[in-house]
């Protein structure tokens, strides 16, 4: 059985689940689970994340594949190891790091801005794009004959983070060696540049977010979920006409925010 949260699952002879098992199946439960083992990082398996971060940006299919796995082996959607999680809000430091020595910011500014990414940007908009995201699957793209079927928060959660890390890689760390020397110049090389990869970085998340809803075989019409990329190919096309550079306004952003 693919990857599903099911009313039917492990269920006792007249189809309802034991006491034990529904407790073991409840949302605090998997959460308890899941938050506890932050402290044990022996318990982690870091090789598989890093396994999982290389495939989302050469094959993101094959990392939603796992998802169907752990479904038939743990039965759950989400991740019940938080050494993805881990690796990412590591990446995130190092990179926002990074970032901070490029725009030449004193160590409280970098710190401050740091701050800002974490709690902000990635966790954040994260639980914002999540629970909406959870709210549109389960009350629109679930089909009427699997309505004991729902998507997880902690999924979607999951979905926004498989995301997030290739947006991070190409804004935080690609970027950096072109923003001093090329982006944030007056030239129209400057903007094209910064702006493409602007458009590369969010058009890979809204695909890697269209895969993971699209993998679940409960959901109809997922296709909707990739209407955003004609938004995002005619905002990239008006800023180059406009001479927009979204680079060089992110850079005033974050120098504002952290003064």
């Amino acid at each position: 059985m693919l990857p599903t949260t099911s009313v039917n699952s492990r269920s006792q002879g007249n189809g309802v689940l034991s006491p034990r098992d529904a407790a073991r199946h409840t949302a605090g439960a998997k959460r308890y689970k899941y938050l506890r083992r932050l402290f044990h990082f022996r318990q982690m398996d870091f090789e598989f994340a890093l396994w999982q971060m290389l495939y989302l940006f050469t094959s993101p299919q094959r990392v939603y594949r796992n998802f169907h796995y752990r479904k038939q082996t743990k039965d759950q959607w989400a991740r019940d190891d938080p050494a993805f999680l881990v690796l990412l809000s590591i990446w995130l430091c190092v990179s926002t790091v990074g970032f901070g020595f490029v725009l030449d910011m004193g160590f409280f500014e970098t710190i401050k801005l740091l701050l800002w990414v974490v709690f902000i940007d990635c966790v954040g908009v994260g639980l914002l794009i999540a629970t909406l995201m959870w709210f549109i699957s389960n009350k629109y793209l679930v089909k009427q004959q699997n309505r004991d079927y729902d998507v997880e928060w902690g999924y979607a959660f999951d979905v926004h983070l498989n995301a997030f890390y290739p947006l991070l890689v190409i804004l935080h760390f690609i970027q950096l060696f072109f923003i001093n020397y090329v982006i944030i110049s007056d030239s129209v090389i400057g903007y094209f540049v910064g702006n493409t990869l602007w458009l590369i970085a969010i058009g890979y998340y809204i695909y890697v977010t269209f895969l993971g809803y699209s993998a679940l075989p409960f959901l109809k019409n997922t296709a909707i979920l990739l209407y955003p990329f004609a938004l995002l190919l005619m905002l990239y096309l008006i800023s180059l006409a406009c001479g927009w550079n979204f680079t060089k306004m992110l850079c005033s952003f974050y120098k504002y925010r952290v003064k």
